[in-house]
């Protein structure tokens, strides 16, 4: 299987990472012991049902822990709603995270797609809308947005929940990269699961808590029936013993949380303003990573300066000369601006 992320560390050995948008502190250490403690349990089963880390998260969400369901990661719950809901037809906005089509295409479902322009920066307008109708089942949405990193204005969220409601079409809404959103508490519509049957809010602990070979992910919907055919339509014991001591942890970290948005939002500030003066183009972004565009192979130039970036080129709606960079701590920011300025140097012209 052809791998299609960033990440691939395995492949590409020595390298700088810009590919992955991952806290760029790295795990909490009180996340780490506890996953490590949690090693003296592996002679029992998981608990399949996430008991306590369910309990957890609905006291921190404000929400019934009967909403909550948990993954081996986001991607997991993707493909368990995809196989539990069965979709005829399905809505995609483009460039979109590859594995929402994965998922649909593994039970033959047919795929819409509604391309956003660049020329607005990547956004839903309003004859979204217009696609979203009595043939359509599912809809998939990303806020932030991968690759972009663009929150969808509430008030564009509220009008598609609409929409959903009065065609009976499942929302799903990956929040995956809300926690670095600057005014996440004002941006997520999680709160709105308790009213709003049809929409079912994915996030991910792996981003924030820099845990990703640990798989730790959660949803939340009040659609019961819902997330009963889900739990029939997956395995059992899908989250490890480390996995949910970890997320456990993690949930304690709220300070960590808070500094660590405030620095990787400074970073996206001061690196916007460095990918200004050398004049390449960028989108604004609202997460820890920017979405930016050049007529440069940039992929290759920086792989032989020790520097890995996400080449978005098999994003559909992009194609090549798209790049995704994440915000790692200033050192690390530094190397990859100077090295974007030694290639501009060595090209003599513009990005």
């Amino acid at each position: 299987m052809e791998y299609v992320h960033g990440g691939d560390i395995y492949t590409h050995k020595g390298m700088t990472d810009f590919s992955v948008n991952l806290n760029p502190f790295g795990p909490g250490r009180a996340v780490v012991e506890a996953a490590r403690k949690s090693i003296d349990q592996i002679g029992n089963y998981p608990d399949a049902s996430c008991r306590k880390l369910k309990s957890a998260l609905a006291k921190r969400l404000e929400v019934p822990t009967e909403h909550i369901i948990c993954g081996n990661g986001a991607a997991d719950l993707i493909f368990t709603a995809v196989l539990a809901d069965c979709p005829r037809k399905a809505l995609i906005p483009v460039p979109a995270f590859a594995e929402y089509e994965q998922a649909l295409r593994a039970t033959g479902c047919e795929i819409c797609y509604y391309k956003k322009r660049e020329a607005t920066g990547f956004q839903l307008e309003e004859d979204f809308l217009d696609l979203l109708n009595e043939d359509i089942d599912m809809v998939f949405l990303c806020s932030p947005d991968n690759p972009t990193g663009k929150l969808i204005d509430r008030s564009m969220l509220w009008k598609i929940l609409a929409r959903c409601e009065t065609y009976g079409i499942r929302m799903v809404l990956d929040e995956c990269f809300i926690d670095f959103a600057e005014n996440a508490a004002t941006a997520s519509i999680l709160a709105d699961t308790k009213r709003w049957r049809t929409l079912f809010i994915l996030r991910s602990l792996t981003k924030m808590h820099a845990i990703p070979g640990i798989r730790i992910g959660y949803a939340v919907t009040s659609d019961m029936e819902f997330l009963e055919k889900m739990e029939q339509s997956r395995q059992p014991w899908s989250v490890s013993i480390p996995a949910q001591a970890a997320g456990m942890a993690s949930l304690k970290e709220r300070m960590r949380v808070k500094r660590t948005c405030d620095f990787t939002n400074r970073e996206r500030i001061w690196m916007e303003n460095e990918l200004d003066k050398l004049g390449i183009t960028h989108y604004p972004s609202d997460a820890n990573f920017i979405l930016m565009r050049s007529g440069i192979n940039l992929y290759e130039k920086l792989k032989k300066q020790k520097i890995l970036v996400r080449d978005c080129s098999n994003y559909k709606g992009l194609g090549e000369g798209y790049y995704r960079v994440c915000m790692r701590q200033r050192g690390d920011n530094q190397k990859l601006i100077d090295a974007l300025g030694e290639i501009l140097y060595a090209g003599q012209g513009e990005f």
